[in-house]
Formats: C-alpha cells, sequence, structure tokens
C-alpha cells in the first residue's frame, strides 16, 4: 500500500522527491571563464582601465612573482645612484644653543632708541644700595698685641710671583706664616715675570716703614738679612735651601715640616710663594692676615699722593651726582681676550690676533694634541670677558644714565678705537688714568704694571659703585677691602654672566624686558652685599667675621648720627 501523498501537483501526476538545492550562482562581477580567465559583468572600456585589469590578472596568477619584488626595488636603486650626482654634498644645519654667539652688536641697534627716549629711570647712584643690613652694620676690630716678641726660630724668605694682587697675597701669607713659627720675615722679593714685566721692587709699591712698624708687635720684619748669614752662602740667595711647598697647604704643615728645617738652618727660602698657604686656618693665623692686609699694607708715597688727586678729580667731574662715582674694572685687553678664547667678531683679524696673542703668552698651551675648544660652551657657561659694549648695556638697564661719571680700570683694550666708541655713546662722561692726568704725570708710573695697576685699585675703592666683570685677583681683594671700609658692604655689582649671555643673544629683547633684568641683577648684588666667610672662602674677600665685628645698637646709632 502507497503511503498518501498529501502534497498533489496541480495537473494531478505523482512527482519524485525533491533534488537539493543549487548552489548560489557567482557574483556576476567575477566569474572564471572556459578558457580560465576572469571575467566580468562588465568589462573595463578604456585602456588604461584594461592594462591595470590585465596586470592585475597575471599577478594573481603568478603569485610567485612577489619573491622577486626586493631584487627589483635594489635593481631600482642602483640604476638610479648610477645616474645621481654626489658632487654637492647636502649641509645639514645645526640649530646654536641660545648664549653661545656673540649678537650684542644687533642687541644694541635693537634697544638704542628706547634707551635713549626712556626718561623713567630713577637715579641710579643714589637708589643703588637699598638692602637692609640684617643683624647690624660691621667694622674693623683686629686686636693689637703689645709687648716683646720672643726669640726668634730665624729668617724666611719668599719670592712673591705674579701681578700686583698675586704679590699682595704672597705678602700677607707670609706674614702669617712668620707670625705662627714665630720666625722673622725678610721682605719679600718680587719675582719679575714675562707677562707683567715689571721690575719694581717692595718699596716702590708700598710705605716699607709703615709696614714694618704696623707689625712690629706681632712679627719682626727686616729689610735683608744679616752679614754672617749671608757669608754662609757665599752672598747668593740661590744657595739658601728652598723648600718647595705644594699650593693651599695647612698651616700645620708649616709647623710640622717647615718649622724643623727653619731651626736646623737658621734661614729657609720659599720660591714660588704664591696661594701656599690654605684659607681656612685658626683665628690666630686669620688675625695677622687681616693686619698684614687691611693695616700694615699701605701704597708709597708716590703711589698714594697721586692717586688721590685722581680720586679728588672724578668726585670733581661727579659734582652733579654729590661727587658718587662708578668704577668698572674692564678686562677686555688683547691677552685676556686671546686667553678666554671666546669669539666676538668671528673675522679672520680677530681669528689671527688671537691665535698669535696665545703662542707669545702660552706657548703651546691651546694646541695640545686632544685639547677641544668650544667658544659657544665658554660663554653660555659665563666665562668670556664682557664687552664694552655690553657692560654700557647693562650699566644703563640697570638704571645709571648718560650723566653718570664712570672710571674705567684697564689695561690696552683690544681694539680700543672699535669696541670703545658704543661705551662711550652711552656714558660721554667715562674717565680713564690717561684721561684724568697730564702725560708728564702719568711718566712715573707708565712702564711700570704694578704701579699702573695700584692707582686703578685707589680710585676703584673710593667709588660709589664698583663694577667687576671678569673675576680674578683684582676685584676680590677690592670687594674684601670695600666691606672692611664700607661697614661690611661691598658697594660691588657682580653680574650674572650666563644670565647676560642668553640675554645679549637676543635680538628680539624689548628695553622693558631688558631693564627689568638688569634691575633684577643689581638688586641681587645689593643683597649679597654682605657676606660671611664660610670655610675654604678668602679672608681677603670676606673679612666678616675674621677682621670685623657686628656692631651693637648702640654703636649703630652713634655711628649714623655722625655727619
Amino acid at each position: 500500500m502507497h503511503p498518501h501523498n498529501r502534497l498533489s501537483s496541480s495537473s494531478g501526476h505523482n512527482t519524485p522527491s525533491p533534488s537539493p538545492p543549487q548552489s548560489p550562482l557567482r557574483s556576476p562581477r567575477c566569474r572564471r571563464g572556459k578558457s580560465g580567465r576572469f571575467t566580468a559583468g562588465h568589462q573595463p572600456r578604456t585602456l588604461a582601465q584594461r592594462l591595470a585589469w590585465t596586470l592585475l590578472s597575471f599577478l594573481h596568477r603568478r603569485q610567485g612573482v612577489f619573491l622577486f619584488a626586493p631584487l627589483i626595488y635594489i635593481a631600482g636603486m642602483l640604476l638610479y645612484m648610477g645616474t645621481a650626482s654626489f658632487d654637492v654634498v647636502p649641509h645639514i644645519k645645526h640649530r646654536l644653543a641660545p648664549g653661545s654667539v656673540y649678537r650684542s652688536p644687533q642687541v644694541y641697534e635693537k634697544l638704542r632708541p628706547e634707551m635713549d627716549s626712556d626718561n623713567s629711570s630713577a637715579d641710579g647712584l643714589a637708589t643703588v644700595w637699598r638692602h637692609p643690613y640684617k643683624g647690624g652694620e660691621w667694622r674693623p676690630c683686629i686686636n693689637r698685641t703689645s709687648g716683646g716678641l720672643p726669640e726668634s726660630n730665624g729668617y724666611i724668605y719668599v719670592e712673591a710671583n705674579g701681578g700686583l694682587n698675586q704679590q699682595r697675597t704672597s705678602i700677607c701669607n707670609a706674614v702669617a706664616v712668620a707670625g705662627y713659627l714665630n720666625a722673622t720675615l725678610v721682605i719679600p722679593n718680587f719675582h719679575y715675570h714675562s707677562i707683567w714685566k715689571d721690575p719694581s721692587k717692595f718699596h716702590d709699591i708700598y710705605d716699607e716703614d709703615h709696614f714694618i712698624s704696623t707689625l712690629e708687635n706681632d712679627v719682626r720684619v727686616v729689610t735683608k738679612l744679616p752679614g754672617f748669614i749671608m757669608e754662609r752662602f757665599d752672598r747668593n740667595m740661590s744657595n739658601v735651601y728652598n723648600f718647595r711647598i705644594k699650593a693651599w697647604s695647612s698651616i700645620r704643615y708649616y709647623k710640622d715640616a717647615v718649622l724643623p728645617k727653619l731651626l736646623e738652618e737658621q734661614i729657609i727660602r720659599i720660591s714660588p710663594f704664591a696661594n701656599r698657604l690654605s684659607f681656612d686656618a685658626p683665628p690666630v693665623v686669620q688675625r695677622l692676615r687681616c693686619l698684614a692686609n687691611y693695616e700694615a699694607l699701605r701704597f708709597s708715597k708716590a703711589i698714594a699722593t697721586f692717586a688721590e688727586t685722581l680720586v679728588a678729580r672724578m668726585k670733581l667731574n661727579s659734582a652733579n651726582n654729590n661727587g658718587k662715582y662708578v668704577a668698572v674694572h674692564l678686562r677686555f685687553e688683547e691677552d685676556m681676550v686671546a686667553f678666554s678664547c671666546c669669539v666676538f667678531d668671528g673675522g679672520e683679524e680677530e681669528k689671527h690676533d688671537m691665535n698669535a696673542a696665545r703662542e707669545r703668552g702660552w706657548r703651546g698651551k691651546f694646541t695640545k694634541p686632544g685639547r677641544v675648544i668650544k667658544p659657544g660652551a665658554i660663554r653660555i657657561n659665563g666665562k668670556c670677558p664682557l664687552t664694552p659694549l655690553e657692560v654700557g648695556l647693562m650699566l644703563r638697564g640697570m638704571g645709571f644714565d648718560n650723566s653718570t661719571s664712570i672710571y674705567l680700570a684697564s689695561g690696552k683694550i683690544y681694539k680700543a678705537e672699535k669696541t670703545m666708541a658704543p661705551l662711550l655713546e652711552m656714558f660721554p662722561l667715562l674717565q680713564t688714568k690717561e684721561t684724568l692726568a697730564s702725560v708728564e704725570e702719568l711718566a712715573p708710573f707708565k712702564n711700570y704694571s704694578s704701579r699702573m695697576a695700584a692707582l686703578d685699585y685707589t680710585v676703584c675703592l673710593h667709588s660709589e659703585v664698583f663694577v667687576t666683570t671678569q673675576g680674578g685677583n683684582f676685584p676680590h681683594f677690592l670687594m674684601g677691602h670695600r666691606r672692611y671700609l664700607y661697614g661690611g658692604h661691598s658697594k660691588t655689582i657682580r653680574p650674572d654672566k650666563r644670565k647676560l649671555a642668553l640675554l645679549f643673544d637676543n635680538p628680539n629683547i624689548g628695553w622693558k624686558t631688558f631693564k627689568h633684568n638688569m634691575l633684577n641683577m643689581r638688586a641681587q648684588s645689593d643683597a649679597k652685599g654682605i657676606e660671611l666667610k664660610r670655610p675654604n672662602d678668602s679672608t681677603y674677600t670676606f673679612p666678616c667675621p675674621d677682621c670685623m665685628c657686628r656692631m651693637n645698637k648702640s654703636e649703630e646709632v652713634r655711628s649714623s648720627s655722625v655727619p
């Protein structure tokens, strides 16, 4: 019996079982034809489309061709390199670090119109020192001893080398060592140097009698060795035992190593003696240093008299500012510019001059194999000497107008006619030794670098403002001496030369921004005017508290009431 078919066709006949459904047709866009090629529902019509379609079809069927792609790329590169020219090497321009380039002339040209028209500047000389003294002012208080000295342990003979203030260091240290060892000090001999070329003796620079009498209760000082001592050495100092001492030796070393030899020989020679005693020393040694530097050393009568004349003339020229003037220690001599290794104008002439100066003064020092000199890094680190133009811009920004009297303490300025012109434009009342005095007046000092430096030292010492631009012994001694005279305040402007390098390397800077930075720099110098000596600081720069005592309230009131 056959099953009943519930589905019947319209014709009334039975139909076989249904077959599986057919697979869906491929996309009419891409079918494989009988020839095995791809065909499309819509064939490319343009020539470009046909070529592209043919290439894609070929790559699809022959995929192994991709293995040759790297070789094709390399072949193409080789083909290109064979046709390219390498005569011209591409130049890569490096961006210079801020502060590494001397652009001060451009800054001056940019700022000059605003600077000349600025009428808002207050009187710089009247307002420069405004920082209050914390804890009161200071006064000199070097204790003097009285009574006789014990029998001497022998004679000490030293050779002071260097310029004026390096020699001054040697003298004061020799006094301290001689007093500590209870020895007799022979007036120091000044070593002649090829750079300073000054044959002056002690009595040509300093008042010898005043030096001996001031120290008579603390250290025996004689002008020459006794005859019986000289006879032992055939009257030749080179036969005397020379004690070679390391730089910055402690006073304990002198007691342990030098004193036994002194007792044995009765005389010792120390050459050279510059920087042969540590700044750190017990109070008894520091007191002798203070006594020697601030009281015993006084310039010779010839130097002191003429220096006072120069000071009087500067005050007379500064009558519009109540006799107050600014003294600037400018180090822009040829040897200083050469030694700094800085680049300024950067021309061939400057390069030739600097190389020649380095070879004359420091033969071979700057041309040693492996030595690398980076002028840009030197400038960024604030090690380049300030130019006259930069000093002028700085002072005008600090509030000193063109009516301010300037005293310039300096040697022969490098390319003075060119480099000094902007400074004279900004400060027409600028003076030097040569402009304050006649040729005849300067004649006794002219060919002696230490005597000329002594004149500068005195005029700077008595200025209302002292400006240091390059460090060294000269400003360090002056700062200490000014602190000793002016209640512990150095009254010295010490510019931040790293910051100046950045400002002078910005030709787009405006006058208000520049002036704001300069006034802040001036205020910082004022705030640091009084500084106490720290370990390893020099007593000759920081006399407080070794050479000075803080004033009590009653002393301050009494001193302020004195006209």
